[in-house]
């Protein structure tokens, strides 16, 4: 058996990516579908897209602004955290060029499954796998942006201001509206000696961006809780031996700068 040409095996990738946003507004009856470009933009309460509690602080307008480009960096529980209160309350999401993301992990954050496209494996056609799910879903997370060329960056952030969506690459985006990212950590779980299990990891992340988001904010979270999902930290819980501690943060920031 030959081997498919190049050709036909991005076409088949494209195909996918728009069979996906296919089912998804067929689905969601087209309530807030953006995918033609003379549709009128959303109303003023549906502007911002809700996020879990515990990050409403740090973000402007206590969400995920429509048409907004936001990095994330260095944690992919932080990814989902963003994605998982939008995703439960009716919003469409997709997850590209994430296959270590898995759904079990996806779900414990709060995401609903049935909602969640995922494109997995893009290959060279990342932008415009990005650009389809962007013309119909809610928020685009997309992995593999560091080889973008400036050009793609600027069009896959306009394609999002102009359908409403919201594009959240992970790893740097020179220009993002906001950039998050994990800049500490400390596991819980672990007893005396090392022994017991990982339960949750008390975080701090920190928040910046442009125009009013220009003030920098910090917060202190459990990411993930001990369930999973994203909550509120106890800083007076004790935390693992310092050894131990610093031997998971050290592992654990290593995974994350492959991550991106």
């Amino acid at each position: 058996m030959g081997v498919a040409p190049a050709a036909d095996v991005r076409a088949a990738r494209l195909h996918e990516a728009r069979s996906l946003l296919g089912k998804a507004t067929r689905t969601w009856g087209g309530r807030h579908a953006l995918s033609a470009p003379t549709m009128s933009a959303p109303v003023d309460d549906e502007l911002v897209l809700p996020v879990a509690t515990p990050l409403r602080s740090v973000l402007p307008g206590h969400g995920l602004r429509r048409g907004s480009t936001v990095s994330v960096r260095s944690s992919t529980a932080l990814l989902l955290a963003l994605l998982s209160e939008a995703s439960a309350e009716g919003a469409w999401c997709a997850l590209v060029g994430l296959p270590e993301v898995g759904l079990v992990a996806a779900a414990e954050a709060g995401l609903a499954l049935h909602r969640v496209a995922l494109v997995p494996r893009p290959g060279p056609d990342l932008v415009a796998v990005t650009a389809a799910l962007l013309d119909g879903l809610d928020l685009v997370a997309v992995a593999g942006v560091e080889r973008l060329r400036p050009g793609d960056r600027q069009r896959l952030a306009a394609r999002a201001r102009q359908r409403g969506a919201v594009l959240l690459p992970v790893g740097r985006w020179p220009g993002a509206d906001l950039e998050m990212v994990t800049v500490s950590g400390r596991w819980q779980g672990l007893v005396g000696g090392g022994a017991g299990r990982l339960r949750s990891r008390r975080a701090r992340v920190r928040v910046s961006g442009r125009g009013a988001a220009h003030r920098e904010r910090v917060a202190s979270l459990l990411l993930p809780g001990p369930s999973g999902a994203i909550a509120e930290a106890d800083w007076s819980v004790r935390g693992m031996p310092t050894g131990v501690e610093r031997s998971m943060e050290a592992l654990a920031s290593d995974a994350e700068r492959e991550a991106g």
